[in-house]
């Protein structure tokens, strides 16, 4: 089935460099972050299909129109935080890949 909907996943630098610090301690949990955010850019920020997806409520460090996933349950658990930062020209930014106690919520 072809989808014409085309998402950019928008990668900021602090995120890039949790990222790295998870291929080097954690190869399994970067490479469920790398399949999401390829799954974003193909379908979209709603995955519905992945661990505890939902919305985050509105708050100190957390933008409007947030989301998140685990990418890994279990001790300790892996999240990942995105916004969707413009609906019209379809634009994902990620705010946050990490453990759960760390995460921004």
């Amino acid at each position: 089935m072809h989808h014409d909907i085309q998402w950019t996943v928008d990668v900021p630098t602090k995120i890039k460099k949790q990222l790295l610090e998870l291929k080097k301690n954690h190869p399994k949990v970067f490479d469920l972050a790398t399949r999401l955010f390829v799954e974003m850019e193909a379908e979209g920020p709603y995955r519905k299909n992945w661990s505890h997806f939902g919305s985050l409520d509105k708050g100190s460090g957390i933008p409007e129109d947030s989301y998140h996933c685990h990418l890994k349950n279990g001790r300790p658990t892996f999240v990942a935080c995105w916004k969707i930062e413009h609906k019209s020209i379809k634009i994902i930014r990620i705010f946050y890949v990490g453990t759960h106690e760390n995460a921004p919520y």
